[in-house]
């Protein structure tokens, strides 16, 4: 069962391109439905059936996770019975006509636009105040993930035409307007901050953390907590919340939604439409605090 599980995670790898992140997370899934097989006996995939799959989806129920989660977990099970069979490596699919749990509608958390002056509106005043202010201000002015800011390469910036190119899931690459301050922030960064922190090393990766080397995930979480902490930003931040705010504040300017899916890279569209939720529900709130008979 194990060598099976390799190949499919090969599969993702070079024939569908996914990123590595997108692959740890489905290793952690199928690993996880493994175990759980292991300790019913189950030896072979053949041997799967759709009671087999219940009894580990009302598992995780009884684990208390989230719809959401479980919803994620049968599509990972959905993905790998799929390529059992196309593979012919088992002849059956037990995860088909397993309905998907109705995942509950959370709308995306966004900064208010004071929020987000507060943040970027922070003085840089030695290297790394300068990386962060650049760093900020790209992700509000493009909406990239954060995976994508921190693999970006100087090279990948533009700033003449003012643009920079991301790689996005699935290796696919977009292009993606910078706004003046973005650019004035990047600007400052690049010319001399960047270099003390890089010193001698030889590297092309954009942002570096105080030793040079490419910044972290967990990198960047810290040092955004540390910066909306300066700023007096009392909302609760994730690396997405600059993402979501984004999307959400070009919708509310009139922004047209294909547009705004292009920039977020997107592949369907009802994905970005959760945004135009998050308008009308602040649209709602702007009613109700505002009008005299609300």
């Amino acid at each position: 069962m194990k060598f099976a599980l390799e190949d499919f995670f090969h599969y993702l790898t070079v024939e569908r391109g996914l990123s590595q992140n997108t692959i740890h997370s489905y290793k952690r899934d199928l690993n996880q439905y493994h175990l759980f097989l292991q300790e019913l006996n189950v030896e072979d995939w053949d041997e799967v059936s759709r009671t087999h799959i219940m009894k580990y989806l009302h598992a995780l129920n009884d684990k208390g996770r989230s719809s959401a989660t479980v919803a994620r977990f049968l599509s990972s099970i959905r993905l790998y019975h799929q390529f059992l069979v196309r593979e012919k490596i088992t002849n059956q699919d037990p995860s088909l006509h397993i309905e998907t749990p109705k995942k509950e509608r959370k709308l995306p958390k966004v900064l208010s636009s004071d929020d987000v002056d507060k943040l970027l509106n922070l003085p840089a005043k030695d290297p790394l105040t300068y990386r962060n202010k650049a760093m900020l201000e790209i992700l509000y002015a493009t909406g990239l993930r954060v995976t994508e800011l921190i693999t970006l390469k100087v090279s990948d910036l533009h700033l003449t035409m003012g643009f920079v190119r991301c790689m996005g899931k699935g290796s696919k690459e977009r292009i993606i307007p910078l706004g003046d301050l973005a650019k004035e922030a990047l600007e400052a960064y690049l010319n001399g901050p960047r270099a003390q922190l890089v010193k001698q090393k030889q590297t092309e990766e954009l942002f570096v953390n105080q030793h040079g080397s490419r910044l972290s995930r967990q990198g960047f979480w810290k040092i955004l907590k540390a910066v909306a902490r300066q700023a007096g930003v009392t909302k609760e931040i994730t690396p997405h919340t600059l993402r979501h705010s984004f999307a959400t504040h070009l919708l509310e300017n009139g922004a047209d939604l294909r547009a705004v899916q292009e920039m977020l890279g997107h592949a369907d569209i009802s994905t970005t439409q959760v945004y135009t939720h998050v308008t009308k529900t602040r649209l709602k709130d702007v009613y109700r605090s505002y009008h005299p008979r609300a």
